[in-house]
């Protein structure tokens, strides 16, 4: 089992969310909870779709972290 990282973003009027590990793999949805799991699936069926079209499934390299500055 992988872990992809998935960077989410609220926008004026939903939220949107991407990983970086795989291209083209997006989602939205109108609460956090909603974003997260159309991602999940999102996932899901972009890598099915790789392996039906005999391409490599990118194995997971990106790492996230937070930097603590003044406010």
């Amino acid at each position: 089992m992988n872990r992809y990282l998935v960077i989410i973003e609220k926008t004026d009027t939903s939220f949107s969310a991407y990983s970086p590990d795989l291209p083209g793999c997006v989602a939205t949805g109108g609460s956090r909870q909603e974003v997260e799991r159309e991602m999940h699936d999102a996932i899901e069926f972009h890598i099915e779709g790789l392996r039906l079209a005999g391409e490599e499934v990118p194995e997971p390299q990106s790492q996230a972290s937070y930097c603590e500055v003044a406010a």
